[in-house]
């Protein structure tokens, strides 16, 4: 078997077996496949594509690659859940507390972000001292005493997908629905998951511009979890407005600490509940809607839930007085408020204009080694459907160092991002059935 002939194989569009796709992965790793191949046979499959089957065996071989995390010692249901990416996305920091105070035991894995605004890894280190990278032993030790964790991706986990995926990210072989389904399913699967539940998100803040085409991805997940005997869900939500109303790091921790006393935005307890209760039903916890949103929000009601992200935050070394003395999160110090010019409804509110103003702002990043500015951000005060009076203020930049020229974009960037009329727009639409 060559690399060469696997490259032509799939260049005429013909099915791999198992033992083709397995000998790519695994001599792609010992360096006997070079860059170069590996690359030609990426661009092949975005030409020709892979089939259902294609994409497990590749998803199985990227699990082989690396450890797999075993908590069948602690409980046969652990859950974890993934978000393909978005803006004001701290749906991780909400949902994980909740989940655990409901005796679902949960271990998320979880990454820095790479362009316009942070991961969970980032948001999470805006609490000063979280210790984010937790080993193996540390992930299942607070798993088994406190049902929860969240930590930073290891290395010894789906290495093959590591290594492909920055191959992909500069050969502009990204956007391939099979290597994408490939990449994010192996790394639920190594880390131990038996419950997993994924939200598929579209829009003008995705990287998957329409509903059909994220339906189209959260099918193929479950797919391929069924041909691997796993449990996948999937959730398609929509990122066309930033989710919740804080966005950046230290500024969504609030946002998360606020909804778990019980102060929420609509769009946000939606796609948490939509979750929790996906994930509630595959654990056999639940087995109607009506049940999950009686224990969802009675743990919130209760205080449970902000309970347990106390716990998570002191047994990951940072200090619990976070929840009460937001100033230990050292919010930027400078304030811009963007305002109306005119009355109006607010018919758009651009999810991607918005991210790139808080990246200007410095709560992003271009390349994963960048430093952020964790207090940076964006707090918006209306979102779409709301009325504004002239002069009222839409949103406010928050700032630290930010040199003139960037502020400037990133105030006009801010102004562009909406658009008011005077006809009230229809209800904007989160989950999309």
């Amino acid at each position: 078997m060559r690399a060469v002939d696997l490259i032509e194989k799939k260049k005429q569009g013909l099915e791999h077996t198992k033992e083709e796709i397995d000998f790519l992965i695994e001599n792609y790793m010992n360096g006997i496949i070079e860059d170069y191949q590996m690359s030609a046979w990426l661009m092949a499959v975005c030409f020709r594509g892979l089939t259902d089957r294609e994409t497990a065996y590749l998803t199985q071989s990227f699990i082989n690659s690396g450890d797999v995390l075993d908590f069948s010692s602690i409980s046969p249901n652990i859950a974890d859940k993934h978000s393909t990416g978005g803006v004001g996305d701290k749906v991780t920091l909400v949902l994980i507390p909740i989940l655990a105070s409901l005796n679902v035991y949960s271990a998320k894995l979880s990454g820095r972000g790479l362009g316009f605004t942070g991961g969970t890894i980032d948001k999470l280190e805006s609490i000063p001292n979280f210790k984010v990278e937790l080993t193996n032993e540390e992930f299942f030790s607070q798993i088994k005493n406190i049902k929860a964790a969240i930590s930073s991706q290891s290395p010894n986990l789906t290495p093959a997908d590591g290594k492909i995926y920055a191959l992909r990210d500069v050969t502009a072989t990204v956007d391939n629905k099979s290597l994408i389904c490939a990449s994010v399913v192996s790394k639920k699967i190594a880390s131990g998951a038996t419950s997993i539940v994924l939200d598929v998100k579209y829009g003008s803040g995705a990287f998957i511009k329409t509903p059909s085409e994220a339906y189209e991805l959260g099918n193929l997940m479950i797919k391929t979890g069924k041909l691997l005997n796993k449990n996948i869900d999937v959730v398609i939500s929509s990122m066309e407005q930033p989710l919740g109303t804080h966005i950046g790091n230290a500024l969504e921790v609030i946002e998360a600490i606020e909804f778990l006393k019980g102060n929420y935005q609509k769009d946000l307890y939606e796609i948490t509940f939509e979750l929790a209760y996906k994930t509630l039903l595959n654990c056999k916890i639940v087995s109607s809607k009506d049940s999950a949103k009686e224990m969802f929000d009675r743990v919130i009601k209760d205080g449970s839930a902000l309970k347990k992200f106390r716990e998570i935050i002191k047994a990951q070394g940072a200090d619990d007085r976070v929840i009460d003395d937001y100033s230990l999160l050292n919010i930027a110090k400078n304030k811009l408020e963007i305002k109306s010019s005119t009355n109006g409804y607010i018919t758009e509110l651009n999810a991607l204009k918005t991210a790139h103003s808080a990246k200007l702002l410095g709560a992003g990043r271009d390349k994963k080694t960048d430093k952020i500015d964790y207090g940076a951000g964006i707090i918006l005060k209306k979102k779409t459907g709301d009325y504004v009076e002239k002069n009222e203020t839409i949103m406010e930049l928050y700032y630290n160092n930010t040199n003139q020229s960037r502020l400037n974009e990133a105030k006009q960037i801010a102004l562009s991002s909406f658009k008011l009329d005077n006809k009230k727009p229809e209800n904007y639409s989160l989950i999309y059935n």
